[in-house]
């Protein structure tokens, strides 16, 4: 197994340098001339002898200096693509791919366009992105291995396939999943908010990290560092809670289990989505708080996560008044080369919230490309028109409009983060839901469960128990009702002591007065407007949290979550342990 380094200070400090030498050399009388398709490399300019032959960012500075115009333009750039397989696609992929960058394939656009990445993507029911889901490459894992093989397989042809190919996805754990078939699911980020302990939170994510990198991913755009301040349902459960202190202390637990299974976490949503309940896969929202508000209840889980070594941190589509008013942090460079870069010392690699986004979409592809890029961004993700951002990267470059070592800086980046990861072996596809993941999985969910209302000794049912839900969730349903004939209850049809789920997007409307037990398996907020004697949250919808409610709800364990955010007139929990 790949372990990556979570204090790289040396690699920091070595890419520094380098990039400096190499920005020096790409600039004033030594620069280069605009050149056409056969262009020669960024500079001639050697790393410093001094530095050690291996480090990720002297390997990085050495390859840039090969590469010409259009592989510098390629190594910022990740798009999506349409088709599940790298090189044979179904006539509507192809369709797809064709209007998205002019090709067939997805191996084909890797071709064309030097990519440095490419990001898999996919629906799910409950999911607040899926509006700027056009297509899905997930199906099963063994799918999604084949997959990630073909296009390594396309990029190890190009100019810059030494280093590794960066593929990435959203696997959260909650409502934003990405591959949910033949996986370990974790519970929510909420959920381990709940649990409080970072050493679970660690060793669940570390889990994640392994089955990522077994279906050949090796960048999860994971943990959300949004503290959620305010009540949304874009960020909701895919925050670790509201308080900074105590979220910044997970994600610096999420971080280090994915980064030690060799793959690149992504803090998100810099710099802070939730502190805005306005999606932004909508429109702009704006962030009205101070600075110093901003610096004390947004920030520090970034900060935790940038000193646990995180290799990436994703920029949002955040109007900051109070920094850069009416600018996108996406385009602002107070944000991300003054705030990000110089108060908050990240010096990995920051990629653009997706690029097809509306707030992004304000300019057109190539623009919005130079513009992110100038405003401290090193990825581009997720362009409307792939092609459109290529050529207006490239122009950019020749006419002056970008500057040469804005984007040798970019580039170097990102294949130090490649370098970094490295490209040992995938981990065997059976390692996928072993059972050692499925402890972890269950350890952390059963330290989510809470009670908010009732005694935390008399939570067990008596009798017969009938388990409902809101609509459309009979397949967690099913899960409980597996777990609790596991436990040794009774479920019967209707008629005994009445179970109501309620999850993602459900209100009071969604409740049910007779309910014995009500559970909250997404935010809680919904259990301010509950009658039932007994309230309880599992935070997520997981088969790992349903089988934690039905230990609880059997009296076989004691529930010792506490809410990570604040309900009216409900207590964190009634539990004292």
């Amino acid at each position: 197994m790949v372990r990556v380094s979570t204090t790289p200070r040396r690699v920091t400090a070595v890419f520094v340098l380098v990039t400096a030498l190499l920005v020096a050399g790409c600039s004033g009388a030594g620069q280069r001339p605009a050149a056409g398709p056969a262009s020669t490399p960024a500079t001639e300019s050697a790393p410093p002898s001094s530095a050690p032959p291996e480090d990720p960012a002297t390997k990085a500075a050495a390859l840039v200096a090969e590469l010409s115009d259009e592989d510098l333009v390629g190594q910022v750039l990740m798009p999506y693509a349409y088709g599940d397989q790298a090189t044979k696609v179904s006539a509507g992929s192809a369709a797809g791919n064709r209007a998205l960058g002019g090709v067939d394939t997805p191996a084909e656009m890797i071709e064309k366009y030097r990519l440095g990445g490419l990001i898999l993507v996919g629906f799910s029911a409950d999911d607040p992105t899926q509006t700027n889901q056009e297509t899905t490459n997930v199906d099963n894992p063994k799918q999604v291995r084949e997959l990630t093989t073909g296009l390594r397989e396309a990029a190890g042809r190009l100019p810059a396939g030494a280093a590794p190919f960066l593929i990435g996805t959203d696997q959260e754990y909650g409502v934003v999943t990405r591959i949910t078939e033949g996986v370990t699911m974790l519970p929510s980020a909420l959920g381990a908010g709940a649990a409080g302990d970072p050493e679970l939170t660690e060793a669940a994510w570390r889990v994640a990290g392994t089955e990522l990198a077994a279906m050949g991913i090796n960048v999860d755009f994971a943990p959300v560092a949004d503290v959620l301040v305010t009540r949304s349902t874009v960020i909701g459960s895919r925050s670790f809670g509201s308080d900074p202190g105590r979220a910044a202390d997970q994600v610096g637990g999420a971080v280090r289990g994915l980064q030690t299974a060799g793959v690149a976490a992504t803090l998100k949503h810099f710099p802070g989505h939730g502190h805005s309940a306005v999606d932004s896969h909508k429109d702009l929202p704006r962030l009205g708080q101070s600075r110093g508000k901003l610096a004390a209840e947004a920030w520090p889980p970034f900060t935790a996560g940038i000193e646990a070594g995180a290799l990436a941190v994703m920029s949002a589509h955040l109007d900051v008044r109070s920094i850069d008013p009416g600018v996108a942090a996406t385009f602002s460079y107070k944000l991300l080369t003054e705030v990000l870069r110089g108060e908050l010392g990240f010096q990995g690699v920051v990629i653009t919230d997706g690029m097809n986004m509306p707030p992004a979409r304000r300019y057109e592809p190539g623009e919005a490309a130079v513009r992110a890029l100038k405003a401290g961004n090193d990825l581009i993700l997720m362009p409307p028109h792939v092609g459109k951002a290529y050529e207006g990267l490239l122009t950019a470059l020749r006419d002056g409009t970008l500057p040469r070592g804005r984007l040798v800086e970019a580039a170097t980046r990102v294949l130090t983060m490649k370098f970094t990861l490295g490209d040992a072996p995938a981990p065997e596809l059976s390692t996928l839901g072993a059972p050692a993941h499925r402890a972890a999985a269950r350890a952390l969910a059963a330290g989510a469960v809470t009670v908010l209302r009732g005694r935390c000794d008399t939570t067990g049912v008596r009798g017969p128990v009938t388990v409902t839900s809101s609509g459309g969730r009979a397949h967690t349903r099913a899960a409980l009702t597996e777990a609790l004939t596991s436990a040794g209850v009774k479920v019967v049809p209707s008629g005994g002591t009445v179970v109501h789920l309620v999850g993602y997007g459900d209100g009071a409307r969604d409740l049910r007065s007779d309910a014995a037990v009500t559970v909250a398996m997404d935010t809680p907020y919904v259990l301010a407007s509950a009658k039932s004697p007994t309230l309880l949250a599992t935070y997520s919808s997981s088969r790992a949290s349903m089988t934690a409610l039905a230990d609880v709800l059997a009296g076989k364990a004691r529930p010792t979550g506490r809410s990570p955010v604040k309900i009216p007139a409900l207590p964190p929990t009634t539990c004292t342990n």
